[in-house]
């Protein structure tokens, strides 16, 4: 099932609140993501990668997003995707937000689209943490867990934040599970973009 590796639980936040300067620093929330039972259940930071023969079938769903808009992997076809799995009070989803925005942005030109999947907020809850956090990308707004349902295989219920990269064929590439570190996720999308310039 291609190659794993595993982050340990003290290095992954060490590393992460040294980003913090990247917006976090200030957000007090965020600041628990090291912290039990502060109402979330974070993953363990494990990243797995799925060797191109191992992937399974294409994810499917169709959902729609809090500016109305349906959309899919049917219609992302062609490009890398990042789906990043949050919600507005969960920690960790606050210590990665910047770091997410920025690769978003850095990588906008190069055919990767980033979706967020939130599983809990409002409209209006959402809006304020994608304008605290400078997140410019759409959310799907999957309260019902229309889109988790879909995607059960690999993200587990209990597990937010929990990150997937897709390949240009609509399968799951890679998955972190718990705080995105953002070098580790950067090296998710190069793979994956490497992989289409080559297919």
């Amino acid at each position: 099932m291609g190659r794993r590796a595993v982050l340990g639980g003290a290095g992954l936040l060490a590393g992460l609140l040294a980003l913090s300067a990247c917006g976090a620093d200030d957000d007090g929330l965020a600041q628990q993501a090291g912290d039990d039972g502060k109402n979330y259940v974070a993953g363990d930071g494990s990243v797995q990668e799925f060797a191109p023969a191992e992937r399974g079938e294409p994810v499917s769903f169709e959902s729609e997003t809090f500016s109305g808009e349906t959309a899919g992997p049917a219609d992302w076809r062609g490009d890398v995707v990042v789906l990043n799995f949050w919600y507005a009070a969960c920690a960790p989803c606050r210590l990665e937000a910047p770091d997410l925005a920025e690769l978003h942005a850095q990588h906008a030109d190069q055919g990767v689209q980033f979706y967020g999947v939130n599983t809990r907020d409002s409209k209006s809850t959402a809006a304020a943490f994608e304008r605290n956090f400078g997140i410019e990308y759409p959310s799907f707004e999957d309260r019902d867990g229309e889109v988790m349902l879909a995607m059960t295989d690999y993200v587990p219920p209990s597990a937010v934040p929990t990150t997937l990269v897709l390949d240009s064929e609509g399968r799951v590439a890679a998955r972190i599970l718990g705080a995105a570190e953002p070098n580790i996720l950067d090296e998710l999308i190069s793979t994956a973009l490497e992989e289409r310039a080559e297919a």
